[in-house]
């Protein structure tokens, strides 16, 4: 089992580089401060978890791939000579 032969883009490289925008980041680091203040006590932290919440249904709602979600799929077309 090796890497795979040919031109190859890893997306969890693509992402560190910080073109692509992480959904609900502000929220999630809210939720989880709240959290770590209240000893893991989620009763407390109700407005975090709702914003949260609204957030990710948001996020659930759009498309999932965008420009880069499916380029390892056209470049493996093309190394395979159009077929």
């Amino acid at each position: 089992m090796g890497r795979k032969r040919g031109l190859y883009i890893n997306p969890k490289k693509l992402e560190k580089a910080g073109s692509i925008q992480k959904p609900c980041m502000k929220e999630m680091v809210s939720f989880l401060n709240c959290l770590a203040l209240n000893q893991n006590n989620d009763e407390k932290c109700v407005k975090q978890k709702e914003l949260l919440d609204a957030c990710m249904n948001d996020q659930a709602g759009k498309k999932k791939r965008g420009a880069w979600g499916s380029i390892n799929y056209h470049i493996s077309r093309l190394s395979r000579g159009g077929k």
